[in-house]
């Protein structure tokens, strides 16, 4: 069965937005997107968000992401992953002229801008500092929801916590958990973000139906209690995202989407 296109929300102040990082599709799913036009345009009839990893590796142009907002319908939204210049290089200092660039190139976006990811690699620790500093200068600059996704322990804390919620970040759900058995993600509320990686195989397992029916109870839950909740499918190396993320759509609309 081909899902229903996707819609704006009955209640368009706590949207759900469920999508994939990376919009390619493959054979085994090209039936379930029927129509003419690019991949993007295509995906874009029956998801409405779409989590851009590849920010994170190279530049895009503007005018690359000026053709990626004119491919796609109105309620539709990207979130776009920093680059590992301003997380994994600068560690988050000195990074004022690089984030403004990146923020200067993404523009085109326009309101088609749903979110910012920024993923810290796995030896970065807590600095309240340089993590306050960095928050701030970013925050000046745009009016985005920002997430982030901290894999080293110390920022799963109370210090890590408040760093985040005081400055209106919201912490990434990441499966697995970057810090197996800890505690659990906290930052800003109003913001509920997941990053489905696959397992036990990062990348590529596929999730079962029992872990996508928790996940749309989970969902339905979040979005009740007011968050805009974001579920990314991000084990794409065997092509299981795109399955997984049209499975939990289906569930979910027989909910509340």
């Amino acid at each position: 069965m081909t899902p229903a296109r996707h819609r704006e929300n009955s209640s368009a102040a706590w949207p759900i937005r469920i999508g994939c990082a990376g919009w390619s599709l493959s054979s085994k799913v090209a039936q379930r997107f029927p129509g003419q036009g690019s991949h993007l345009e295509r995906y874009a009839q029956v998801f409405s968000s779409v989590e851009i990893d590849t920010s994170f590796y190279r530049r895009h142009q503007p005018k690359t992401y000026a053709r990626w907002a004119a491919s796609v319908p109105d309620a539709f939204r990207f979130s776009v992953k920093l680059p590992r210049a301003i997380s994994h290089e600068l560690r988050l200092r000195d990074a004022d002229t690089a984030t403004s660039e990146f923020l200067a190139d993404i523009a085109p976006l326009g309101k088609h801008l749903g979110c910012l990811l920024l993923q810290l690699p796995p030896s970065l620790a807590l600095d309240e500092a340089t993590a306050r500093h960095f928050f701030a200068q970013l925050r000046g600059l745009t009016d985005a929801r920002i997430v982030c996704e901290p894999r080293h322990p110390t920022w799963f804390s109370q210090a890590g916590a408040d760093t985040m919620k005081s400055a209106g970040i919201a912490c990434v759900h990441a499966d697995p958990s970057p810090v197996p058995g800890g505690a659990e993600p906290v930052g800003d509320p109003h913001t509920l973000y997941f990053r489905l990686h696959g397992s036990p195989e990062v990348y590529y397992s596929a999730y079962d139906e029992p872990f996508i029916e928790a996940m749309a109870a989970r969902i339905t839950e979040a979005r009740s209690a007011g968050c805009e909740v974001w579920c990314i499918f991000d084990n794409t190396a065997r092509g299981e995202a795109v399955p997984n993320a049209l499975t939990l759509l289906e569930k979910l609309h027989k909910t509340v989407i």
